[in-house]
């Protein structure tokens, strides 16, 4: 019985590729004094935001080791900025990053995600950077895309003709037409979400790079929050970004939070919901909130899919066309 499992899952000129995209992405934050780091794949802590579930092992050494549950690593966000904290400056990781439970078409729970940050950034500052990086990813195919800036607020308006941040939760459903979902145990980001990904994304144009900005307050995830002051009616926002490549998100970015009580505080919501949900409950990085009561400077932090971008430069929509050995033949 052949085994056709032995064969990578990507071909050669995809891997090929990828090596030149890895270098592309060294020379330009090289060139820009962006320091490469390298940080922890397994933690003693894991990551409580509830819609990521993080694999954990067991050490089996000596226990003056510490924690025998550890967990891999769903970004470096929190090493990072400890490195932040303690001085390191502009900074940057290109590495390998594991979540359970995300295997499909678009998914693979081992992929690859580049991390940087940049001292006295905002997140618009950072996202057109972000969006020069996928500029000189889509050089190296031959394929140039002029970025679109708007604000989560404006895009819900302009294609669905609602507000998210003022309408009830009943209009949000019904926006969703004839879509059918469960709406069992779906909270108002959960209809905000499935709006994105159901009813927005798929109409952005495949060659766009389409930058959504200032998220609604309750999707804070890391980021600061502040009121707007550019609208006749006013609400918090979430200083956070994420850009698209066509429909596909590549980056999602933040103004970073300093605040130590206010992080503790949403940690705390956040193990708060997966405890309700039945959820593992990851210990907190208490290493993190050590660092932000130390002082983490003024920043701004993205995180991009690497495999994401390299599907976008290839025109596929399965992540083992990008990768050596997709899960299935790992």
């Amino acid at each position: 019985m052949t085994d056709s499992h032995w064969a990578p899952s990507a071909s050669l000129d995809a891997l090929r590729l990828r090596a030149r995209l890895n270098a592309t992405i060294r020379s330009f934050f090289d060139a820009r004094g962006v320091l490469e780091v390298e940080t922890p794949i397994l933690s003693q802590a894991g990551n409580t935001e509830p819609n990521i579930t993080s694999f954990h092992v067991g050490f089996t050494g000596h226990v003056d080791a510490g924690p025998r549950r550890r967990w891999l690593r769903t970004s470096p966000e929190y090493p990072l900025k400890r490195l932040l904290a303690a001085g390191v400056g502009d900074c940057y990781e290109l590495g390998r990053v594991f979540r359970d439970g995300e295997a499909g078409g678009r998914h693979n729970p081992e992929f690859t995600m580049l991390e940087w940050y940049r001292l006295g950034w905002d997140h618009r500052r950072m996202a057109a950077e972000t969006v020069e990086v996928v500029q000189a990813a889509l050089a190296l195919v031959g394929r140039q895309s002029q970025p679109a800036y708007v604000s989560y607020r404006m895009l819900y308006r302009e294609h669905l003709g609602i507000d998210p941040m003022r309408a009830p939760d009943e209009a949000l459903r019904a926006a969703l037409g004839d879509i059918d979902i469960d709406p069992d145990g779906l909270g108002r980001d959960d209809w905000l979400d499935l709006l994105m990904t159901h009813r927005i994304q798929p109409g952005f144009a495949k060659d766009a790079i389409t930058v959504v900005y200032d998220y609604p307050q309750s999707q804070c995830m890391l980021a600061r929050i502040r009121p707007t002051d550019d609208d006749d009616d006013p609400v918090p926002v979430a200083e956070r970004f994420e850009l698209y490549l066509g429909p596909l998100e590549l980056a999602n970015g933040y103004h970073e939070l300093q605040d130590p009580a206010e992080q503790n505080s949403r940690f705390e919501r956040e193990l708060a919901l997966r405890r309700e949900r039945g959820d593992v409950e990851p210990e907190v990085d208490t290493h993190l909130l050590a660092a932000l009561q130390h002082g983490l400077p003024h920043s701004a932090g993205v995180a991009l899919g690497v495999d994401r971008l390299l599907m976008a430069m290839l025109e596929t929509g399965r992540i083992a066309d990008v990768l050596a050995f997709a899960f299935p033949r790992a």
